[in-house]
C-alpha cells in the first residue's frame, strides 16, 4: 500500500495502472474509518484492479459551528486499517486539494440539496459535491463506491456524475452496522455508553415505521408514531422522519406506492445521526 499526499504523487503511483489500462476504483472518505468504511473498500475491489482510497477533512462542507475541528484525524490508525485492503491512500492537505493557483468550481446541489440534511446544514451539499468532483479530477477513476447511509448525498453524487462524469459508475453500498442495530458512524465515538443505547431508537424507529405501512397503516399516521417513539426517548431531539421518493426525494404520503425510502436524523447528546431504510410500498 503507498500513502500519498500531492496531486503528482497520486498521478506516479497511478501511472502504471493507467499504462496497463486498469481499472482505477475510488472510495473517499474523511478519515476516522471503521467496518462501513472497509466494506466500501473491500467492494470496491469487486468492480476494479487498483483502489485508491482518498482521506480529506473537507473544510467546505461544514458550516459555522459545526465540528470541523473535533472531527477525528487518525490517519495512522486509518493507514494501519487499510493495509491489505487498499492500493494507495491518498491524504491531501487542504492546499493540495484547493490550491491557491487554482480555481476549483464550486458545485451547487440544487433543490434537492437545500432539503433534509441540506435544511439543517446549510451549504454542506455544495461543499459536499465541490470537494466529491474535486477529488474525481484528481483521481479519476472508473468506478467510486459510497454508503447507502448517506442516502441523500448518494443521491446528488449520482446526479452529478450522470450530467458531468460520462463513464463513471458509481456503486452504493449496504449500511453496516452494530449488533445492536445502530449504523455505523465515525461519529458514533463521542456517543457515551448510555447515548449508544439510546441512538439505538432510530434503527428501531425505522424497522417499526415501514412495518407499519407495510401492514396497511397510512404513511403519515405511521410517520407519527414514529416521531413520538424518538421524541420519548432522552438526550435526544428528532430533526426530522420522512418517507421520500428515492428516485427524486421528494417527500411522499397517504395513498403513495412504489420504492419508499425512510429517512431519519436526530441529535443523541449532542451527536448528529443519520440513517434510513428502503422497502417496497
Amino acid at each position: 500500500m503507498q500513502l500519498v499526499h500531492t496531486a503528482a504523487e497520486l498521478d506516479a503511483a497511478l501511472a502504471e495502472a493507467r499504462a496497463a489500462g486498469q481499472k482505477i476504483g475510488f472510495v473517499p472518505t474523511m478519515g476516522a474509518l471503521h467496518a462501513g468504511h472497509l466494506s466500501l473498500v473491500d467492494l470496491a475491489h469487486s468492480y476494479s484492479d487498483v483502489v485508491v482510497v482518498s482521506i480529506f477533512v473537507n473544510p467546505k462542507q461544514f458550516g459555522a459551528g459545526e465540528d470541523f475541528d473535533r472531527y477525528p484525524r487518525t490517519l495512522d490508525a486509518d493507514c494501519a486499517l487499510l493495509e491489505g485492503r487498499a492500493d494507495i491512500v491518498f491524504a491531501p492537505a487542504v492546499e493540495d486539494v484547493y490550491p491557491a493557483d487554482l480555481e476549483v468550481a464550486a458545485k451547487q446541489a440544487g433543490p434537492v440539496g437545500s432539503l433534509f440534511e441540506g435544511a439543517a446544514r446549510p451549504g454542506h451539499f455544495d461543499g459536499m459535491l465541490t470537494v466529491v468532483a474535486r477529488l474525481f479530477d484528481l483521481v479519476r477513476p472508473d468506478v467510486a463506491i459510497f454508503g447507502e447511509k448517506d442516502a441523500q448525498q448518494l443521491f446528488l453524487v449520482k446526479a452529478m456524475v450522470a450530467a458531468e462524469y460520462p463513464g463513471l459508475k458509481i456503486i452504493g453500498a449496504e449500511i453496516v452496522r452494530e449488533p445492536s442495530g445502530l449504523a455505523l458512524s465515525s461519529r458514533n465515538r463521542f456517543l457515551n455508553g448510555e447515548q449508544s443505547d439510546i441512538a439505538e431508537i432510530l434503527a428501531i424507529t425505522l424497522a417499526t415505521v415501514s412495518q407499519l405501512i407495510h401492514d396497511g397503516m397510512e404513511i403519515e399516521a405511521a410517520l407519527g408514531i414514529g416521531e413520538e417513539m424518538i421524541a420519548g426517548e432522552p438526550e435526544t431531539k428528532l430533526d426530522y422522519l420522512a418517507l421520500v421518493d428515492p428516485g427524486t426525494f421528494a417527500r411522499v404520503g397517504n395513498g403513495y406506492t412504489g420504492d419508499g425510502l425512510l429517512i431519519v436524523a436526530a441529535v443523541v447528546g449532542g451527536v448528529r445521526l443519520i440513517d434510513n431504510h428502503q422497502f417496497q410500498i
